[in-house]
């Protein structure tokens, strides 16, 4: 069986690795229809040597499909996405806007792709460092039980979208060349530089993107008891976000039976050889389908703790590949209908 996909917010940075992902994973494609805002229509947008001409995200655009992969904000999935799964379309959002509702599955397949069962028609992709983190905290768990963890991100700016990333590169040949770096993107110069603010910041001051890898780890991993602090930083990387955590488990934890697990795991490479200087790098994982899991060792601060350091590329399984590995689950279900 095969499908009539759809991509709303197809010109944006996750859109366009949608397309590329979709066909090199060879998702079982009737048609591909590309949507955007009204500004975007009439754009052609190519991938090797296929092309297609950019719609307007409409409610009728979602009658001819039976799929849909948004990312193009929540506002817009909220305002869509229902109107798409009226119109017989299921739904794979990107966005913030469903993820804790209690009727959507909030899903990484890797970990709790029985969640998807018995949809409703919207199916959500967690926030991107919660995936990544996931990677390595999920086998974990299975193995020993997580009880509470701390982490620091050191996030790409490709989490912030393709203009992002061009103002960090736009900064960088501005100080090349002596002239004033323009800011727009960030409160502050990205290059050269580290910002300990990713999205807004909440009364108890943390920041929406600190609670949502507390939340969001809770659901998808069923651990309503599960405590977490958590320090989200920008970091001038392009792509590919990297987290340091340290976990504290229910039963003892055994190294050697630590990295088994990881290495068992189908989203996890363990890279973890420090003697030669091999540990997970946002270079080696940019592009890269798993999450690089390393510098595995026995928590000093914790009993029964490990401290542990990942790395994955955001616009893959923080955002494009999750989605894609969320319809390719649909399929293997039969739930696309």
């Amino acid at each position: 069986m095969s499908y009539r996909v759809g991509i709303v917010g197809a010109t944006g940075a996750v859109g366009q690795e949608l397309i590329e992902l979709l066909h090199r994973r060879n998702f079982p494609m009737d048609s591909l229809t590309l949507l955007a805002s009204k500004r975007s229509t009439g754009k052609t947008i190519t991938w090797e040597d296929k092309s297609w001409t950019v719609e307007e995200a409409e409610p009728t655009a979602f009658d001819k499909l039976d799929i849909a992969i948004f990312s193009a904000g929540a506002s817009t999935s909220k305002e869509l996405g229902p109107e798409a799964v009226k119109r017989g379309c299921v739904v794979v959002d990107n966005s913030s806007a469903f993820r804790m509702d209690a009727d959507v599955p909030l899903v990484v397949p890797e970990v709790n792709a029985e969640a998807m069962r018995n949809h409703k028609g919207i199916i959500a992709n967690p926030n991107c460092s919660t995936a990544v983190a996931l990677m390595g905290l999920a086998p974990l768990h299975a193995a020993f039980g997580l009880k509470r963890f701390f982490a620091s991100t050191y996030q790409a700016v490709s989490g912030a979208g393709a203009s992002a990333m061009a103002e960090l590169i736009d900064q960088i040949h501005a100080w090349e060349k002596g002239e004033p770096m323009k800011v727009e993107k960030f409160p502050h110069q990205i290059a050269f530089n580290v910002l300990p603010h990713v999205d807004v910041f909440y009364e108890d001051g943390y920041t929406k993107e600190e609670h949502k890898m507390l939340n969001e780890c809770r659901k998808i991993m069923s651990l309503p008891g599960l405590r977490a602090s958590t320090t989200c930083v920008r970091v001038p990387v392009l792509r590919a976000h990297s987290i340091a955590i340290n976990a504290e488990f229910e039963r003892p934890v055994d190294l050697a039976k630590a990295r088994e697990v990881i290495a068992g795991f189908a989203g996890a490479e363990l890279c973890d050889d420090v003697e030669n200087k091999v540990y997970p790098m946002p270079l080696d994982f940019s592009g890269k389908e798993k999450c690089g899991v390393g510098r595995l060792r026995i928590d000093s601060a914790f009993e029964n703790g490990l401290s542990l350091w990942i790395v994955g590329d955001q616009l893959w399984k923080g955002a494009a590949l999750n989605a894609v590995q969320i319809a390719e689950e649909l399929h293997k279900q039969s739930a696309l209908a």
